[in-house]
């Protein structure tokens, strides 16, 4: 048998072992295999674009058959946010609410969320000079963010007019206390009522 080179492509070899095979059954004892019986070796080529695009296509169409794609959680469901104005920080500000961050991101992002949820906080607050710190805190801390160079989005959150939100603090905690006298009223009149059938 002849000598193969050390690095021969595989279908030069399987060419050459089938051609040596077929000229041992034939009987003719030549050890030599001619060359140009050979396949020639083709270089190895690149894969362009469009094979790339053929067999990621040939892959999804695949996994469809399989039905790795049957009952994906939104299926069916229209895309969230479509349509509404473009938030470049999109992205950020959704993965803050649905994992539920706090404390993390960029200042922006942050005091957008904390802008969204201050009325709450307030709202929670039983003194006026709780409310007023906290708004001032609010304030320092948009004004200190703005003049910070980091990068990242920039701060859009607008300052509150401590004033103006006390006051709109003091008419929400009116009218919750007027709603809550109105609702213990509502129940007492019912107990009233339930009292005088039952002596009837």
């Amino acid at each position: 048998m002849s000598r193969r080179p050390p690095q021969e492509d595989p279908r030069e070899a399987a060419a050459r072992y089938r051609l040596e095979k077929e000229a041992r059954e034939r009987g003719d004892d030549s050890e030599e295999v001619a060359p140009e019986r050979l396949p020639q070796a083709s270089a190895p080529r690149n894969p362009t674009a469009l094979d790339r695009a053929a067999y990621v296509e040939t892959a999804i169409q695949q996994a469809i058959r399989r039905g790795d794609f049957d009952d994906l959680p939104g299926a069916g469901k229209p895309l969230p946010d479509l349509g509404g104005t473009h938030d470049p920080d999109w992205w950020i500000r959704r993965k803050i609410e649905t994992e539920q961050l706090r404390g993390l991101g960029p200042p922006a992002i942050m005091l957008r969320v904390e802008d969204a949820e201050l009325d709450d906080r307030l709202d929670a607050m039983a003194r006026e000079e709780d409310v007023r710190e906290e708004l001032e805190d609010f304030n320092r801390r948009v004004i200190e963010a703005r003049r910070q160079l980091l990068g990242g989005p920039p701060v859009v959150t607008p300052t509150r007019d401590v004033d103006a939100e006390v006051a709109a603090w003091r008419q929400r905690r009116e009218e919750r206390r007027a709603a809550e006298r109105a609702q213990r009223e509502a129940e007492e009149a019912a107990r009233t009522t339930g009292r005088r059938r039952r002596r009837r």
